[in-house]
């Protein structure tokens, strides 16, 4: 561990080979990674793969089997009730009583953090949060993306250093989503690290960095720029009349990696630049082709880590 870095506040998250396992099946090997303060991380990958595990040692609600890490200059094998006491866990289940109100909820959670002015501090989360006009609504009765809004307010209420969340946008629309992100956005500009997991391509292209978990292993992780240029891509663009029969001939040949619709469109991918050119050449004689070189996008390198992933649970 860099202790110098922990100790001078750059790193918010320092974790060496943390391994989980769960009735003999191991849910997370040998993980590690690091968080800077302030910084936006996704995590992505398939269900199943150790996401939420990760999330759960992070904060001090699981102790890994092996390994060693920090968070907040915490150490998180020893120290997990300082942890509980600086993070904002928000769960994929909507965890709040249903049948309080949005005011009520929020006072209620002051409470438990001991907040001085537990009104107050609702009414500051409500209005953050444009849940003005609410506040009498029970939360039973709430969209999924004014559940969402609710449950962030209680996560932020007692001003965490950092927030966990965990596919914190499944099933809702894109406009909540995209206001939801631009609190996140908001909130990491004023000092608070978010950590983020997401199956959304668009919600991972705007975090700082990104983690790829598949199956409990690490993959990849970096920039978006960083993962795209680590995965050695090369990629086809192909358009054209019966696209699925063209499909069908290139999956399993030799030198071609991936082949996935986008659109009306193909992408078609290998690691071996000259290897995947000769795989396409016969294909790009057809004159109801159009074949053109693009760069690969990040959900193109996230399919190719998948194909290659093995299911532990299988």
């Amino acid at each position: 561990m860099r202790r110098n870095e922990q100790a001078n506040g750059t790193i918010a998250v320092e974790v060496e080979g943390l391994t989980k396992s769960f009735d003999g099946k191991v849910v997370v090997r040998n993980l590690s990674m690091r968080v800077v303060r302030g910084q936006i991380y996704g995590f992505l990958g398939p269900n199943g793969s150790g996401k939420t595990t990760t999330l759960r040692m992070l904060c001090g609600l699981l102790t890994p089997d092996s390994g060693r890490g920090v968070a907040l200059g915490y150490d998180i094998r020893t120290q997990n009730e300082e942890i509980k006491r600086h993070v904002g866990y928000m769960t994929q289940r909507f965890s709040l009583y249903q049948d309080l109100s949005i005011l009520e909820n929020l006072e209620f959670v002051a409470r438990v953090y001991g907040l001085s002015d537990p009104t107050r501090e609702a009414n500051i989360a409500i209005e953050r949060l444009g849940l003005q006009g609410r506040e009498r609504q029970l939360a039973g009765t709430l969209s999924g993306g004014w559940k969402q809004r609710l449950a962030l307010g209680a996560c932020i209420l007692p001003k965490p250093e950092l927030l966990l969340l965990d596919e914190p946008t499944a099933g809702v629309d894109p406009k909540a989503r995209r206001e939801f992100w631009a609190e996140i956005h908001k909130l990491a500009a004023e000092g608070m690290t978010v950590l983020v997991s997401t199956h959304y391509m668009d919600e991972a292209e705007r975090c700082h960095e990104v983690a790829y978990i598949a199956y409990g292993e690490l993959l990849a992780q970096g920039t978006i720029e960083g993962v795209i240029e680590g995965a050695h891509l090369r990629t086809w663009n192909v358009a054209g009349p019966d696209l699925q029969a063209l499909a069908e001939k290139l999956v399993g040949t030799p030198g071609i990696d991936m082949v996935a619709p986008f659109g009306a469109s193909l992408h078609v991918s290998g690691r071996d630049a000259a290897a995947l050119d000769a795989a396409v050449a016969a294909f790009r004689d057809e004159p109801r082709l159009e074949w053109t070189l693009s760069a690969p996008s990040l959900e193109d390198v996230f399919i190719d880590l998948m194909s290659r992933s093995q299911d532990n649970f299988r």
